[in-house]
């Protein structure tokens, strides 16, 4: 896991594996995360939002130019690494890992275009001005279909807007992430302003995302049955949330389809 600047164990030292779904064969372990480590992710995320504060948004833009360009630059190896892991043909995977990079660039302008409005007054001396500010700490669940791209696409605006982010990634491709987040912390992220807690088991982290209020705000891309979950959770305190829900398209893969297109 990759909590406060620091690739860590677990605190109960678990592990589970992770599959390569072709062959069933194990590429590799990865901490099994419970709830007491998704605590220490949150309370690394809530000291460092501090710091988010007093970055410019020339400065946020800076990061995520940087992040985009070290993601392009690594692009056949993320994509590599998605192929083993989660099973994408490789023009998909190159694709998303292109897609997701082009999440950074946008949201690397956005944060330079977090424009106020003034609000005409019913009174000659009244101003109304709007400011945009950041909530706070972001918990952020990710599935395993895009398993690169819903990670740049939850980090780089909550980056954008000077938020601190919680990554939980699919139980089904951690790996994907943990490449992610190496590249995340080469471009210079600060200490526990993205973190990333890896778990078999979604619910302690999901758990704790819900309970602790200093989670102010919960993104989450997945079923519609665990987003109606979340979302009833969330309004116990009035918590922010975003979803996205569900799935379509389905299709049928016939016995001579070319696998490697």
């Amino acid at each position: 896991m990759y909590i406060d600047g620091k690739w860590i164990d677990t605190k109960s030292g678990r592990t589970f594996a992770v599959h390569n779904p072709a062959n069933r064969e194990i590429v590799d372990h990865t901490p099994d995360g419970g709830s007491a480590d998704t605590a220490m992710a949150v309370d690394a995320a809530y000291k460092a939002f501090g710091s988010c504060l007093a970055l410019t948004a020339y400065q946020r833009t800076g990061y995520l130019y940087e992040a985009h360009r070290l993601m392009m630059e690594n692009l056949d190896y993320l994509a590599s690494v998605m192929i083993t892991e989660q099973g994408k043909p490789i023009r998909a995977a190159r694709a998303e890992v292109k897609y997701g990079a082009d999440f950074l660039l946008w949201f690397a302008e956005k944060a330079k275009r977090n424009y106020g409005r003034t609000v005409p007054a019913p009174r000659a001396d009244q101003r109304f001005i709007v400011l945009h500010q950041p909530v706070g700490v972001v918990g952020a669940i990710t599935p395993w279909n895009y398993p690169v791209s819903m990670i740049t696409r939850k980090v780089a605006p909550a980056l954008a807007a000077g938020c601190t982010i919680v990554i939980k990634p699919a139980g089904a491709t951690p790996l994907c992430a943990r490449e992610v987040f190496m590249i995340f912390k080469k471009a210079g992220s600060s200490a526990g302003v993205i973190t990333l807690v890896t778990a078999s088991d979604p619910a302690p982290v999901d758990g704790l995302f819900l309970q602790d209020p200093r989670v102010r705000k919960l993104t989450f891309t997945g079923s519609t049955e665990v987003g109606k979950i979340l979302a009833r959770d969330a309004a116990n305190q009035m918590k922010r949330i975003s979803l996205e829900l569900g799935g379509h398209a389905p299709f049928i893969v016939c016995r001579d389809a070319d696998y490697c297109l």
